[in-house]
């Protein structure tokens, strides 16, 4: 039986209310992807695939945050540099704002971890009070909150977005099993090795 897809499929933490509120009320919101999100294709694509038309989220990212996804994709992933090349290109056409730049004038006063603090720089200058991170060490809240900033895990920003906007997670879900010509259930289990508990708790929506 489908699910009524007008029900939540988790509850959301309680400290993602005020993010919550804006999800319901004002998308899209905007974020910065890490590089360790950008490089996780299956989490990538689909938070991507969320920021097109109508688009939930408004994505951004630096230069320098995509040449570290190309030097993943090809040092540790082993991609092909063709499909690198290919990757990087097909997100700028498809984003041609997302690229923040002169941020480096706000690194010298950060006191996150010294690897990441280009990124917390880019939502600084971007305006951004949203970093999507799988490595949430190098983003210690009390380092963000004089900017105004937080840092989400991927998995907690898809819960929020499947509990707000189920039908439109459950649209992009589909289109994503179409496009790779597989079933909804696949698509799960690949997305299940990142964020298990949004992958579990979307199976309610078919």
């Amino acid at each position: 039986m489908q699910r009524d897809i007008t029900m939540p499929i988790i509850p959301a933490p309680s400290h993602t209310s005020l993010l919550s509120l804006y999800m319901a009320i004002l998308p899209p919101l905007r974020v910065l992807l890490d590089a360790c999100v950008l490089a996780n294709f299956g989490v990538c694509d689909l938070l991507l695939r969320l920021s097109e038309h109508p688009c939930l989220l408004s994505p951004f990212w630096t230069k320098d945050i995509l040449d570290e996804v190309q030097h993943t994709q090809l040092n540790k992933l082993n991609w092909p540099s063709k499909l690198a090349d290919s990757f990087r290109r097909e997100v700028q056409i498809a984003f041609p704002f997302s690229c923040i730049r002169n941020y480096d004038q706000h690194i010298p006063l950060l006191k996150n971890d010294p690897k990441d603090r280009h990124v917390l720089a880019a939502a600084i200058e971007g305006k951004i009070a949203t970093v999507v991170t799988f490595n949430l060490k190098h983003f210690p809240q009390n380092f963000l909150a004089p900017w105004n900033v937080r840092a989400v895990h991927p998995q907690e920003l898809l819960l929020l977005i499947a509990n707000e906007h189920p039908e439109q997670m459950r649209r992009t879900l589909s289109l994503i099993a179409t496009r790779r010509k597989q079933g909804i259930e696949e698509v799960l289990r690949h997305l299940k090795k990142s964020v298990p508990q949004f992958a579990v708790g979307a199976t309610n929506i078919y």
